[in-house]
């Protein structure tokens, strides 16, 4: 299983910034010492060029992010401030959604180790999202000829808004975001599907919410190709998040989607999504048990 990574390409954050970006380097680092991968599984991408990012983000706020144009609103809107280091984060992280995607058809599963970008639309970038790598990913897939039909699971605690203002005149592209209702944004745009938790909402709650969407997706909607943003946010421990989702009741969430893709034969690409623990090692953890039960899954076909 093959798990893309750019964690060494850094965004210059100011200090106090609340965007957990040790988390990515913590775990890459944690997964290698798990004994659970080889050192050739881990892939540094190409960044995603601009071909692929024109497919869902205009050509006018493309050029600006280059160019640095970005107004100090738009900046604002972002959460980073621009710098070439940005841009070039940006584009890695999209690329390796692609890279994800295309190795998850031949293999049956891989993984981005960020990425999960969702709020980003076409033509702005919002909540620490610049190009919305699941958006890019699948219009991608289906520009290169490899597949018709996509569903993106949306398990970030956020609902996935970029990607469903930017897909929502692609009937081949299912969006399906679970996250919670009065959380960021507060201005909800309509994904295929959305389900909307209250606050404080755990484990058994959130798993009987999951469970029929996804057999409505699969009966119905007949995917391809899954990409699965993994959020791992939902959690009780999260600064951000607002449910209360157990870590059992996390991995509980990964195994019942990635154990669908498996039984069902549909090749997964996984995205990290949010995850802004009061201890970053909560969400570090969380996200090495996502890719770990992928793992264990998809060595077994």
């Amino acid at each position: 299983m093959q798990l893309f990574y750019a964690d060494h390409f850094v965004l210059p954050l100011p200090p106090g910034h609340r965007f957990p970006m040790a988390k990515y380097s913590r775990l890459r680092e944690q997964l290698m010492a798990s004994g659970q991968f080889e050192a050739t599984d881990f892939c540094v991408p190409d960044g995603a060029d601009d071909t692929a990012l024109l497919r869902a983000h205009s050509a006018d706020y493309l050029e600006r992010v280059v160019a640095g144009q970005l107004t100090e609103a738009e900046q604002r809107r972002i959460g980073f401030p621009w710098t070439p280091e940005m841009v070039e984060r940006s584009r890695r992280s999209a690329g390796a959604t692609l890279a994800a995607c295309r190795s998850a058809l031949e293999h049956g599963c891989a993984a981005n180790m960020a990425g999960g970008t969702h709020h980003a639309h076409r033509d702005f970038g919002s909540g620490f999202c610049v190009f919305n790598d699941a958006a890019v990913a699948a219009l991608a897939m289906r520009a290169e000829g490899r597949i018709e039909r996509v569903a993106i699971i949306d398990c970030d605690v956020h609902q996935g808004d970029g990607t469903a203002a930017i897909l929502a005149n692609t009937p081949e592209v299912f969006t399906l975001s679970l996250h919670g209702d009065k959380n960021f944004p507060f201005r909800k745009t309509v994904s295929d599907r959305d389900i909307a938790l209250p606050d404080g909402t755990g484990d058994a709650d959130y798993l009987a919410a999951l469970g029929p969407a996804l057999d409505d997706i699969v009966t119905h909607f007949r995917p391809e190709l899954v990409i699965y943003l993994a959020g791992a946010d939902p959690h009780e421990g999260d600064r951000l998040g607002r449910l209360s989702l157990s870590f059992d009741g996390l991995a509980q969430r990964d195994a019942l989607i990635l154990s669908m893709c498996h039984s069902l034969r549909i090749p997964v690409a996984i995205a990290m999504a949010g995850g802004y623990g009061h201890d970053i090692n909560d969400t570090v953890a969380i996200h090495a048990t996502t890719l770990l039960t992928a793992a264990r899954l998809f060595r077994s076909t």
